[in-house]
Formats: C-alpha cells, structure tokens, sequence
C-alpha cells in the first residue's frame, strides 16, 4: 500500500486537501495529514479545521511514498516559507519520488528548481513562481514525477492522476466513474 502525506498549513484550500485525502483513501492508499503548525488543528482558508494525523516534525519521510501539497492562501506561501519541508521534497526529488501540488502550492516546487524545463501549471497570478517551467495551463499537468494542478475545481481530476501514476489509468477511470467524475 503507497503512503502518501499531505501537508497543510493554517490557510489552506479546503476543497483541494479533501478532495485529494477522499480520493486517495478510496483508492486504498494510506494518506497521512500532516500538520505544519506545531498542533494537529490545521485551519483552512475558509474557516474549516481539519485535524492533522501527524505533526510535521514526528512523520518518519523514509516510510512516505509521496509528497502531496494543496493550495490555497496564506497556506502555499507557508509550505514555501517552512524549510523542514523544503528539505524533505529536495530530497524526495534526488530519490525520483513523487511529488504532487495543486492551485497556489507549485510555487514551492518552483522556487526550488524543481520544475525548470518541465510541463506545469498553478492558480492563474502564480505562473511567476513556477521559475523556469513550461506554464501550460492546464487542468492538471505530470512531468515525469512531478503533478501539479490549477486549483480547487480540478482537485478530483488532480487526485485521480496521483492514482494514475500509482495504480494506472485503468483504475483510475474505475474510481472516476464510482465517483461519477466522469
């Protein structure tokens, strides 16, 4: 079973990170919600609490498969700004495990380099942050293992192609269409 953490940090984009948590444990796959802050109650954009499974600092990132990043504002420019986090997706890159980030969250893999040369996309005002990508704008792009997403209205679509690169597109179509995606 894949293990998947998805970070969120107080101003986060309520319907990216639920969306992506849903999809992911209906496809079978253990999802970990860490928490930036140093409490498992992470706050949303829109005044939702979500509490964490983990904080940040006691998640072991040799037992995660990938690293997954919802959108939204202030919560992006957190994940940007936290270095812990900075380091384990340097990492996670130097292994070739993937990553994923949706809406506003791109622009940490941004401003790290991560995405120089490859297909992206983000939350329209943002494409400055992606240094050096290919701004497509489209609905979710993958460049090898890297997916990011434009923002809340395509996190199910987002979320499918994380299935996608784990399970295959076949399964991943099965879970649209019990989703009614499709």
């Amino acid at each position: 079973m894949k293990k998947i953490a998805v970070h969120l940090a107080d101003g986060f984009e309520e319907i990216e990170a639920i969306s992506i948590i849903d999809v992911l444990r209906r496809a079978g796959f253990q999802v970990t919600v860490v928490s930036m802050n140093e409490k498992m109650d992470v706050a949303g954009s829109h005044e939702i609490t979500v509490k964490a499974d983990a904080l940040f600092e006691d998640l072991d990132y040799d037992n995660i498969d990938m690293i997954v990043l919802p959108g939204g504002m202030p919560g992006a420019a957190k994940l940007k700004a936290h270095s812990g986090l900075r380091e384990e997706i340097l990492n996670f890159y130097d292994m070739n495990k993937p990553l994923a980030a949706i809406c506003a969250a791109p622009m940490v893999f941004g401003n790290l380099g991560l995405l120089k040369e490859k297909r992206a996309t983000c939350y329209p005002g943002f494409e400055e942050e992606l240094h050096g990508a290919i701004i497509t704008g489209e609905a979710v792009e993958q460049t090898e293992n890297i997916i990011t997403g434009k923002g809340a209205g395509v996190a199910i679509k987002f979320a499918l192609k994380i299935v996608e690169l784990f399970n295959g597109k076949e399964v991943a179509d099965e879970l649209a269409v019990k989703m009614i995606e499709n």
